[in-house]
């Protein structure tokens, strides 16, 4: 986000070099990424994390300088004087849920034009291209304050009515950058008595927009739920200023106040007559207590600072507290919804504080030695047989080719045919989650082979992965192994047939894990050979085969 430096003065008396200020930001967890000189004025680019909404904009920015050079933080107190006319258009919310307070005024009597020209500039140097004076109040008031607003042509509005409901079945809208766009039923709207006039929080509709004829506006200043402008906003894949800040979360309590300084900047630069303010406030933001004991601040930071220190570090960035002794109760503000736990107090203290002030220690907790559970040391004892068979494990990926299961001549009725598709595959030959670990053992054996290896012995044990249907997907634990001799002739000894090489490891297997009898029954496997194959039963109960591979799968 760019930053003037010159804004920030507006709410903060910094004479400090930008150089300084840019370091302090940074220190404090707000890093500046570039600066440049813009008419004399520094700009600064400012990268703000996810969970501090509250930072994107000017006042969220003078706010932290003014905490990090301990300064006062200067808002000034934006009410308009009455009486004032009552304005004929009323609001309706009728998802409480979506959104939590609805605040408007009714202007008349403005000319739209040009903004002025230290207004553009200020737009200009944040990178925000000058349209017309009201447009341009509400994107000036977007950078001030942290708070979308929208302007509609108040003749536009049908009924005289403002309502917020949910999009419903079939509903479309024509936004302002000429684009009809089909909106989901939950997608939440701003109504008029016609129809929908702006897809709340994103983008208003071109039916309402406030151009050169619009003589009356209606100024909207609203909170809407974050997940919902985030859900709307992917659907649509519809991004704007607006919904970026909403969809982080925005300040309920601060809307008056950036509707007020709106209304008086329209006024300023476009004339009018501001009506009585509409305030639909159907969910009362209670402010979190959070319980904050001194000494865990220090015991988890390895500091000894005052509790008088922390709780005015904490009243610098808004934070309001109430002593109780050897603890304190700290009072989130609005805007700090990402506070919510002692431990987001201590982050605030210790990132106020200073990271540099912190003295660095090397923790004294000893870790206990970790401990194999039965059956991680029962994987340990499989793997440790089969390596002693001389075979060798392989790692593959999860992931298998359509076409393996044909190649393998798997029956349909087959459990194995039972896939798990991936919607986003990287590439269509590992679109599905393996349910067998045959086909990565084949490819391991052919990409050895074409390497000129004359004998491959590989094992793995890893999952796979049975769809349950309307369940989450079963994931079964699979041991499988390939073997392959090229036959050589010897003079010294006779060789033992690849069949009984591996029954003779599978015979280790069941004596190390005690497993207790088996017997070999002919296979119907349709990828192994016939006569030379054979299903391992285990109390007449299929757990397993072994065999050749058939000449036909071989051949394909």
């Amino acid at each position: 986000m760019r930053v003037s430096l010159e804004w920030i003065k507006d709410f903060v008396g910094i004479t400090a070099p930008a150089e300084e200020v840019a370091h302090r930001l940074t220190m404090a967890g707000l890093e500046i990424e570039g600066m440049e000189t813009v008419d004399g004025d520094i700009v600064m680019e400012v990268n703000v994390t996810p969970n501090r909404p509250d930072c994107l904009n000017i006042l969220g920015i003078a706010r932290e300088v003014a905490a990090a050079f301990g300064l006062q933080l200067k808002i000034p107190h934006y009410c308009i004087d009455g009486p004032l006319e009552k304005g004929d258009i009323r609001v309706e919310i009728d998802a409480p849920d979506l959104c939590g307070r609805y605040t408007g005024r009714l202007i008349k009597g403005v000319t739209v034009g040009e903004s002025p020209e230290w207004m553009k500039k200020r737009l200009e140097k944040c990178g925000i291209r000058a349209i017309n004076n009201v447009v341009d109040v509400t994107n000036y008031v977007l950078l001030e304050f942290g708070h979308p607003l929208h302007a509609f042509d108040a003749d536009r509005i049908s009924d005289r009515i403002i309502r917020v409901a949910k999009a419903g079945n079939g509903s479309s809208i024509k936004t302002l950058d000429g684009i009809d766009r089909k909106l989901d039923e939950d997608t939440l709207l701003i109504w008029d008595g016609r129809g929908p006039v702006a897809i709340a929080g994103i983008m208003g509709g071109e039916g309402s927009s406030v151009d050169l004829p619009a003589r009356n506006i209606f100024l909207e200043s609203a909170y809407f739920e974050p997940s919902s402008i985030r859900r709307s906003s992917r659907i649509l894949g519809l991004k704007s200023e607006s919904s970026y800040r909403f969809e982080r979360g925005t300040d309920r309590e601060f809307l008056e106040a950036a509707l007020n300084r709106a209304a008086m900047l329209i006024q300023e630069t476009a004339g009018g007559m501001i009506h009585e303010i509409v305030d639909v406030y159907p969910g009362k933001h209670v402010p979190a207590e959070v319980e904050v004991s001194c000494q865990k601040v220090n015991s988890i930071l390895g500091t000894d600072i005052e509790k008088e220190e922390m709780l005015r570090i904490l009243e610098m960035i808004g934070i309001k507290t109430i002593d109780r002794g050897d603890s304190f109760t700290a009072i989130p503000p609005a805007f700090r919804g990402d506070i919510k736990e002692p431990v987001d107090i201590i982050e605030e203290i210790a990132r106020c504080y200073g990271y540099g002030k912190i003295p660095v220690r090397i923790p004294k907790t000893s870790l206990p030695d970790g401990i194999l559970n039965r059956k991680e040391r029962n994987l340990d004892r499989i793997k440790e047989t089969v390596r002693k068979s001389g075979f060798t494990e392989v790692i593959n990926y999860s992931f298998m080719n359509p076409g393996d299961l044909d190649l393998l001549s798997i029956p349909e009725d087959d459990r194995r045919r039972r896939c798990i598709s991936l919607k986003n595959p990287l590439k269509q030959e590992d679109s599905l989650m393996r349910t067998t670990l045959i086909p990565s053992l084949i490819n391991n054996f052919l990409y050895n082979l074409a390497r000129g290896t004359r004998e491959v012995s590989l094992y793995e044990l890893s999952r796979v992965f049975i769809d349950e249907g309307d369940r989450l997907p079963k994931e079964e634990l699979r041991l499988s192994g390939i073997f392959f001799r090229e036959n050589a002739p010897s003079v010294w000894q006779e060789q033992i047939p690849p069949f009984f090489v591996v029954k003779g490891t599978l015979q280790a297997l069941f004596e190390e894990m005690k497993a207790g009898e088996y017997c070999l029954a002919p296979s119907d496997e349709a990828f192994l050979h016939k006569g030379k194959s054979a299903d391992i039963l285990c109390e007449g109960q299929k757990t397993g085969f072994i065999g050749e591979i058939s000449p036909n799968i071989i051949e394909r």
